[in-house]
């Protein structure tokens, strides 16, 4: 039903092979270095590579930004407003509004994109005891760096074979931009307050979901999406359980881990790239590959059920979600200054 039917460009074909072998060489990186949190190694260059059909220096800086404000940001006031939630919570929506009004200009979409689920995720992991803060930061920046130096080798290792026409921002009236940042800022703060009161750590693909049915800016864009997300979940958590079952005892050798995780990563990034529409059903497959390879694969960890416990919670995330933003939508669309309508 949502699955385009049109075949891949020589330059689509390209972007693929970038976004499958890039994902792959971080999510090595992170298992043959040993470092935690390997979705941030994972995820990312999928993020990147993904909405970014070519690698250039305006998506590095806001990717490097992006990550290093929110180290500060997670460093500094979490630090101080830690144990005062009410105070937290109105300086995460400060900080949520700050990233999807960046997000909403457009020419920084990236940028906003990646502070939001970096910001929302750390904040989180930030707020447990047994939690090292520093090693989080420290560990998203490198991600980020590592992503760009990823980027930049599969631009150089498989080019584009012909010239893509430049991006153009869309030009948005001043009352639809407050009604993005406003309804994004809103949703992502209720979201990260629902998840501190719950206690919900470890539901990072139900947060992650929560986030990026934000990520259309609208009502219409997030309904949509809902329905693409919950096939793309279900598409790569079926692709993660068959690799586990196909495996079995030796799912956690890379050598034999490695190429099915490609192959799957890459069959993802071609519907990715016919749907042509940012976040679909190939994105969402992808990232649940990367969240379940890059966060859950371990000795101690039972990956099925893992798999199976992102199925109900991303379906609740959705449920929940699109709920909330229907009811700020309507609440924003009263008032002339933040209605989205042209």
């Amino acid at each position: 039903m949502f699955l385009p039917h049109m075949s891949l460009t020589a330059n689509d074909l390209r972007q693929c092979l970038r976004i499958a072998t890039g994902s792959t060489l971080g999510f090595t990186l992170c298992k043959v270095m040993g470092w935690d949190n390997g979705v941030f190694f994972v995820v990312t260059p999928m993020l990147l590579l993904g909405l970014v059909p070519v690698m250039n220096g305006h998506a590095a800086r806001q990717l490097i930004a992006a990550n290093i404000v929110c180290g500060l940001e997670v460093g500094i006031f979490g630090g101080i407003l830690g144990g005062h939630p009410l105070a937290m919570t109105l300086l995460v929506f400060v900080l949520f509004l700050h990233c999807f009004a960046a997000m909403s200009k457009g020419s920084l979409f990236l940028y906003g994109a990646n502070g939001v689920i970096s910001l929302s995720i750390m904040l989180h992991f930030a707020s447990y005891p047994s939690v090292d803060v520093n090693d989080l930061i420290t560990l998203n920046i490198m991600a980020s760096f590592t992503s760009v130096g990823i980027a930049y080798l599969m631009k150089w290792l498989i080019p584009d074979v012909e010239p893509r026409p430049a991006f153009k921002p869309e030009g948005k009236m001043p009352h639809r931009m407050r009604h993005e940042a406003l309804l994004g800022a809103s949703m992502a703060t209720m979201s990260f307050v629902v998840f501190q009161m719950f206690d919900l750590r470890d539901s990072l693909s139900a947060q992650a979901t929560s986030l990026l049915l934000l990520f259309p800016m609208h009502w219409n864009g997030a309904l949509g999406y809902a329905r693409k997300r919950a096939y793309g979940t279900i598409v790569g958590v079926c692709m993660g359980l068959a690799i586990q079952i196909l495996l079995y005892d030796w799912a956690e050798i890379l050598l034999f881990l490695l190429p099915l995780f490609w192959i799957s990563v890459m069959l993802c990034a071609q519907i990715h790239v016919k749907e042509r529409s940012g976040s679909g059903i190939g994105f969402g497959s992808m990232t649940t590959l990367g969240i379940l390879f890059g966060q859950y694969l371990s000795p101690n960890g039972d990956m099925v059920y893992s798999a199976l416990y992102r199925i109900s919670s991303i379906l609740g995330a959705i449920v929940a979600t699109l709920v909330v933003v229907y009811l700020i939508h309507r609440l924003l669309n009263s008032f002339e200054a933040t209605r989205f309508g042209v």
